[in-house]
């Protein structure tokens, strides 16, 4: 599944989490967008259907890119 960031480097994988179902889905970024300035991110359509959002075409998300979750998440190596 992927998605369009205006900023984030092609390849970075995030997380999104819809806030209203608690689904979560991991895209990969490999286009620009999204072009309207009251969006963070544009979605595939399999993403979105993952999510529960397709029909109706928006949904409050949560955004995480995954290497700082892994960094958060990863045990400290003595």
């Amino acid at each position: 599944m992927t998605a369009a960031h205006r900023t984030l480097p092609f390849g970075t994988v995030v997380r999104v989490t819809n806030l209203d179902n608690g689904r979560i889905v991991s895209v990969t970024i490999n286009d620009r967008g999204p072009h309207d300035s009251n969006r963070i991110i544009d979605l595939s359509r399999g993403a979105a259907e993952a999510l529960g959002f397709a029909s109706i075409g928006l949904a409050r998300v949560k955004v995480e890119r995954v290497s700082d979750i892994q960094k958060v998440a990863a045990p400290s190596l003595p």
